[in-house]
């Protein structure tokens, strides 16, 4: 029996990230960057207005307060996007927009809530300092810096940051092209009505769900009947088009056997038992001209997904350019005791929550059995509890890894 550790391992020996590619940076946000973005001119590119209000010599109202207020004219107004040179003289003010390019001389804005205009002239009535309310050129980012680094999570202030230094496209490391299939005589679609001894395709939805949140761009073929011919060359025809392929339903039994040894004839592809539960029997190979990457995952719901968040989603991570491909880990302690199987790590739904102390407490779910789909869904964590572990009293620590965030 593997361990998990050697059947991670194993699997991610085998990746190999998508070349990067250059896309439209709407089209970038959720990837890592593969390039250093270095900015070719300053940011601001010129010395503007930060709030809407008049551009002075800060020396022309050194001296001002509410009790003795200083008056200057106006001799001008200056909006967002004027392309006109404008200058200043000593004593004067001009009105500015926010964004406003400053005039020539002017090295603060006096905002409008404290000055008083009237008659072509603003009493200001509080001193600012040289710089006050101004975005200085260059002071965000100065020619030649590295605006966005190569492997740098793109997110929206990166994508704002490129449109801002006038990058219209950007080099990416692709989302992995993930193909979901389901086995099994059993299965229908979710829009027939099962008949007897039938239950709806559960995992190509569930699976291709999961995938999307690992950031794979997901094709779900759906239910593929028990034809090897078919199966054969369904799979074949996904291998030139996917960099991961996941099929659930047969891994174990006897119908695994026929499946594996199927798949084998396109490459290598080893089925074993991984020392974990739920999902021990699984199998995995590289299979194709491009050695891709295809997991056969059990047929239950809840197994097929521990196993892929287990096994699959870090290969997913790893394609994507992720240094850690795991989630996030803490410690938490148990509400309740737990016994588990010797010799396997066991993976437990749980809910997370914190006491008064801000300590986090872990809620073990599904206590009626690892098949429960519905705990799963209740689910934000994983429990961990270690192989050679096989009981674990109320208090006691261990390592829980976060799920999905809900909104």
């Amino acid at each position: 029996m593997r361990s998990v550790s050697e059947q991670l391992d194993l699997v991610l020996g085998a990746a190999v990230p998508p070349r990067p590619v250059r896309v439209a940076i709407s089209e970038s946000q959720g990837l890592l960057c593969a390039e250093e973005v270095v900015a070719s001119a300053a940011l601001p590119a010129f010395d503007q207005s930060a709030v809407d209000g008049y551009a002075v010599r800060s020396i022309d109202v050194r001296h001002a307060d509410e009790a003795v207020p200083i008056s200057l004219p106006v001799v001008g107004e200056i909006a967002a996007g004027s392309r006109s040179p404008a200058r200043l003289q000593p004593g004067q003010a001009v009105y500015v927009d926010t964004g406003a390019p400053l005039p020539t001389v002017a090295d603060a804005v006096v905002p409008i809530d404290l000055g008083t205009a009237s008659d072509a002239r603003v009493m200001v009535r509080a001193a600012v300092r040289s710089g006050a309310y101004v975005r200085r050129i260059g002071e965000d980012v100065q020619p030649g810096d590295v605006a966005v680094r190569a492997g740098a999570f793109i997110g929206a202030a990166q994508v704002g940051l490129l449109a801002a230094v006038g990058r219209d496209k950007v080099l990416v490391h692709p989302r992995p092209r993930l193909t979901v299939i389901s086995l099994g005589e059993e299965l229908v679609d979710v829009a027939r009505t099962p008949g007897p001894g039938q239950v709806y395709d559960v995992n190509s939805f569930a699976l291709a769900a999961a995938a999307r949140d690992a950031g794979a761009e997901v094709t779900r073929v759906g239910i593929v009947a028990d034809d090897e011919k078919r199966l054969s060359q369904l799979v074949e025809a996904r291998l030139l088009l996917s960099e991961i392929v996941v099929i659930a339903g047969g891994a174990g039994g006897r119908y695994g056997d026929h499946i594996v040894r199927m798949l084998g004839g396109l490459g290598e592809f080893d089925r074993t038992r991984v020392a974990m539960q739920p999902g021990s029997t699984q199998a995995f190979g590289l299979l194709g001209h491009d050695q891709v990457p295809v997991f056969l995952l059990p047929s239950h719901p809840v197994s097929a997904l521990v196993v892929f968040e287990v096994i699959v989603r870090p290969l997913v991570r790893v394609m994507l350019g992720r240094r850690n491909p795991y989630r996030r880990t803490i410690t938490a302690r148990t509400l309740s005791p737990i016994t588990s199987p010797d010799g396997r790590r066991q993976f437990l739904r749980g809910q997370l929550m914190r006491d008064e102390d801000d300590e986090y407490l872990v809620h073990i779910l599904g206590a009626g059995g690892t098949h429960l789909l519905a705990s799963l869904a209740e689910a934000n964590c994983l429990v961990f509890v270690d192989e050679n572990t096989t009981s674990l009293p109320t208090g006691a620590e261990v390592t829980v890894s976060f799920l999905a965030q809900r909104p």
